[in-house]
């Protein structure tokens, strides 16, 4: 073990060895939730000492199974070395832009995907988010800006959250780290004020990848006015590659942030929630006593709903489960779109006969819920749910959607509630801003809202909080109860009652072989495209289809009392192809249509949809 002094240990050993060991333990640190393993070297100076006797420290650590590592970085003989250096790669950091959040691979171990966010990429775009926040604010030298620093449950939290500190501080600003947190708190963190805990933040980053795989990971980012954009993000990630142009050049070192400063934010924001609910049932300290309602985090950053949020409200939150983060994800994906983990909380309702059953995603940006006969209010469902919530509140507000929504949802907004329905683009950013946009031409808009879950009101300053979406859910329980008027989640399902669904709703995607010749040099999206301009041609001509009069992604189509749209992926070298239909029958021949019309597209693999059409 000699031969490693001064070397790094990276990530993988600790990802190996977690995915070996799933069945041990877990303990938790609760303000950084990180995994904590005994029998591994002392800390100095924040790092992992390398002593003598830590290569047998090393031999005997898979008999440890009953804790984690509280950091994945180990550095031999760091007590007698100021920093560690890595090595530096040449990076491009326009690939981590992923619309408005930054994503890249940050724990090594798994075949062809190498590692993207280091220490010293992750802390040259911390340092390129606190230049572009400076020109933002436009302050004097008088002014110390503060940014709030936050992370969700993956492995790779502690890591991040180091690098992106070292980052910030080294532009000259203060750094307030809140450990484990949510996304809304993060937003939420520029809009607090309160100087007893720091805020208002300038700014602030929640270090996330959503529900990607564990060895995933990235940044959102924030100010006052909500979360960055995609061109706001791009000139972060140039000033990033400046600012690592500059370690390549003059050499890198890991130095410790001393404007460092912990809050202990989640418990301001989880008071908040609890108190929207009690107001909406007219400050009855307990509105929700008596309800059972269990809450599904898929070990993911909200756990806090139940013991924080329900408990304080009278809520029986017993049957909950995956409450404790763990950022190898072990029981199912944290995203309510994953027919898994919409199974695993319909179970829990069942087995626990509770009232309501909440999920989230890993950073609680989405939600969705779960009535008490295990009816899943998620995608076109808790769309409707929201709407019907809304325009009691709102009467003839425009509902803002992506473009996958059904056309039963259209009928059900504008039909039965009295609403408009106005089908956008899909991106979660996208829907928000276009709800925004509305407002400033006149068109009241007071929710806006994605088949993920993504779902934002006007109220709570456009924030996609999934946290926030499900105390509006809340608060209805709450409220009928305090008025007589219902009790238990048939109060929920009812406003959606109407609501028609298809028989056969299907998502299959279309893959662009950006090696084929048939591209003949264009990008995948200028292929892309080219298929979508060519189908909707050949719509043109065909009398037994009708292409959507509006429609702002894609070609929409419908036809044989369903619908299809393709459209191109937002980031990837894909078309989506959704399908709605009254039957499979019906599907198939949509699905048909389709793959008549893009069948001279070479570069295009339809093999997903000519299985779908088999006879």
């Amino acid at each position: 073990m000699a031969a490693l002094s001064g070397k790094v240990v990276q990530n993988v050993f600790i990802a190996q060895f977690y995915q070996q060991n799933r069945q041990f333990g877990t303990q938790y640190q609760r303000d950084s939730c990180v995994p904590y393993m005994r029998a591994l070297p002392p800390f100095h100076g924040g790092k992992l000492a390398w002593t003598r006797n830590s290569s047998m420290q090393m031999r005997n650590l898979l008999k440890y199974q009953n804790g984690f590592v509280n950091r994945r970085t180990f550095y031999c003989d760091a007590a007698s070395s100021a920093t560690a250096i890595p090595s530096l790669d040449k990076v491009d950091f326009l690939k981590l832009q992923n619309g408005s959040d930054i994503r890249g691979v940050a724990v090594s171990g798994v075949e062809g995907e190498p590692v993207s966010l280091t220490e010293p990429v992750t802390e040259a775009i911390a340092a390129g988010f606190a230049a572009w926040l400076l020109d933002k604010k436009k302050v004097d030298a008088s002014q110390k800006l503060r940014v709030s620093v936050g992370h969700d449950s993956r492995i790779s939290a502690q890591k991040l959250q180091d690098a992106v500190s070292r980052g910030i501080a080294s532009a000259g600003l203060d750094v307030v780290q809140y450990g484990l947190a949510s996304t809304p708190a993060m937003f939420n963190s520029t809009l607090t004020e309160d100087e007893a805990i720091l805020c208002p933040a300038d700014g602030a980053i929640m270090i996330t990848a959503s529900h990607l795989p564990y060895n995933r990971n990235g940044f959102k980012f924030f100010t006052n006015d909500g979360g960055l954009g995609k061109n706001d993000i791009k000139d972060v990630l140039e000033r990033a590659a400046s600012i690592y142009s500059n370690f390549l050049a003059k050499g890198y070192s890991v130095k410790a942030s001393e404007s460092v400063k912990k809050v202990d934010y989640m418990a301001v924001y989880t008071s908040d929630l609890v108190k929207a609910v009690r107001k909406a049932a007219g400050n009855i300290e307990k509105p929700l006593e008596g309800f059972h309602i269990v809450v599904d985090a898929g070990n993911g950053a909200g756990g806090f709903f139940a013991a924080k949020v329900l408990e304080p409200l009278g809520a029986i939150t017993s049957g909950s489960q995956f409450l404790e983060p763990d950022g190898m994800f072990p029981n199912h994906i944290p995203n309510p779109e994953d027919k898994a983990a919409m199974k695993a909380i319909t179970q829990a309702v069942l087995d626990n006969k509770a009232n309501l059953g909440i999920i989230f995603d890993t950073d609680v940006d989405r939600s969705a819920a779960v009535d008490s006969t295990g009816r899943e209010l998620n995608r076109n469902r808790l769309i409707a749910l929201m709407s019907a919530i809304v325009l009691e509140e709102h009467p003839g507000t425009t509902i803002v959607t992506d473009s996958v929504t059904s056309d039963g949802l259209t009928s059900f907004i504008e039909k039965k509630l009295g609403g408009k329905h106005h089908r956008f683009k899909r991106g979660y950013k996208n829907v928000i801003d276009e709800a925004i946009r509305l407002n400033s031409t006149g068109e009241e808009s007071h929710l806006a809202i994605e088949t993920s879950g993504h779902g934002a009101l006007k109220e709570n300053h456009w924030l996609d909080d999934g946290a926030y979406l499900m105390v509006k859910l809340l608060n209805k329980l709450a409220s009928a109860r305090a008025s007589g008027k219902g009790v238990g989640s048939k109060v929920l399902t009812d406003l959606v009652e109407g609501l028609e669904e298809p028989a056969i709703a299907v998502e299959l995607r279309l893959k662009i072989n950006q090696n084929h010749p048939d591209l003949k040099g264009r990008s995948f999206r200028e292929y892309g495209e080219a298929v979508l301009q060519h189908l909707g041609n050949s719509i043109a001509s065909n009398s037994k289809l009708q292409k959507a009069p509006v429609n702002y992604e894609g070609v929409r189509v419908s036809g044989f009392g369903g619908w299809f749209l393709l459209r191109l992926s937002l980031h990837d070298p894909v078309l989506p192809l959704n399908i709605e239909a009254p039957s499979h029958e019906d599907a198939v021949k949509l699905g048909l249509e389709v793959a008549a019309a893009v069948k001279e597209f070479q570069a295009l693999d339809t093999s997903a949809l000519d299985k779908f059409v088999q006879p």
